[in-house]
């Protein structure tokens, strides 16, 4: 008895805790700069998007995937990150945010490719345009990269349009 009366609550719990949460998913994509770590460091510019499905009104998991271009050395170089981990936010008008995401990066250059792992930390703040619409007025995150063997030291900052639904 005390079982089911504990999987009754378990139950009900969840349901009200997942209800609380007005805005359930969060889409965001927009403009991405990074300063690639490597020797000597590039300026990268490119895109980023980003998925948020909220647990509560306060934490989520994020899958954030970026994509940077240029050509510091003469030839194309690009660096594509796949990150995911839990995001934790203030919800309101002016909402800040910060994350901790896990995943990999891929480095591309003519004759050259390496994927490895990846770490990024780091947060922003977006703001209210409408009852849907925010503003990601900027993102900041330390993105750590292992290519060739070699930790580079990335700095990624972006800004954008973020839907709520």
């Amino acid at each position: 008895m005390v079982r089911k009366l504990s999987l009754l609550l378990g139950l009900v719990f969840l349901v009200t805790l997942t209800a609380r949460a007005q805005d359930k998913v969060e889409i965001f994509g927009g403009y991405s700069y990074m300063r690639f770590g490597s020797t000597p460091g590039s300026n990268l510019n490119g895109w980023e998007g980003s998925g948020q499905y909220k647990f509560t009104d306060w934490v989520g998991g994020v899958a954030d995937f970026s994509g940077h271009y240029g050509s510091p050395f003469g030839p194309s170089t690009s660096v594509h990150t796949f990150l995911f981990g839990p995001q934790v936010s203030w919800p309101s008008r002016v909402s800040p945010f910060a994350h901790v995401l896990i995943g990999g990066a891929h480095f591309s250059a003519p004759g050259l490719g390496n994927t490895s792992s990846s770490q990024a930390i780091g947060g922003g703040i977006d703001t209210q345009l409408t009852d849907r619409i925010y503003w990601r007025i900027f993102q900041a995150d330390y993105v750590a990269t292992h290519f060739f063997s070699t930790r580079q030291d990335n700095a990624r900052i972006s800004t954008g349009i973020v839907f709520h639904f």
